[in-house]
């Protein structure tokens, strides 16, 4: 490719390293699942807090699938339904197009939640899913929230934002990366 306004080029790969905001590998990795080819598994890089950015991708995406089913569920999410249906007028379709969801005002559903499904404590607290107390408690980070999951170009959930549907402060609470 060829911009005649900044004079950037180069090949297909750096083409969409720069349009999708990718690394090289992601960049390849996009490109072969678009065409359908299978590229070879050469391991998974361990992140500084010792988990690898695949568990932290399959944490995300169960920690999405179990707040889309606490929204949907009348007794733990009606508030959330609520706000995302009355105060904002989303409709139905829109809520389950965006994977939208909603955290309980528990300190210990998701972590629970996770615990089941074979996650440790210390693996949510990396993940930016649970945080520790001055006195060693673990918690769960986002709690009633309405809950917007992060998704890359390639489908993986990365990141969550929570909002508050009230007046409490923080008004937004993000994941760390």
């Amino acid at each position: 490719f060829y911009c005649f306004g900044c004079g950037a080029g180069g090949d297909v790969i750096s083409f969409v390293m720069r349009t999708e905001n990718l690394d090289y590998v992601s960049a390849v990795e996009t490109l072969a699942k678009r065409a359908g080819i299978t590229l070879p598994e050469f391991g998974d890089k361990t992140r500084d807090d010792g988990v690898t950015r695949t568990r932290v991708l399959q944490m995300n995406l169960e920690a999405a699938k179990f707040f889309r089913a606490c929204l949907f569920d009348p007794a733990l999410g009606g508030e959330g339904m609520k706000y995302f249906q009355g105060s904002r007028r989303m409709s139905l379709a829109t809520i389950k197009h965006f994977g939208l969801g909603y955290a309980p005002n528990d300190f210990g559903a998701l972590r629970r939640h996770m615990h089941q499904k074979g996650y440790t404590d210390d693996e949510l607290i990396a993940a930016y899913l649970c945080g520790r107390s001055q006195k060693g408690n673990v918690y769960d980070l986002f709690r009633n929230r309405v809950m917007f999951p992060i998704i890359d170009t390639s489908g993986n959930v990365v990141a969550f934002g929570g909002r508050v549907m009230d007046d409490s402060k923080p008004k937004y609470l993000n994941s760390s990366d």
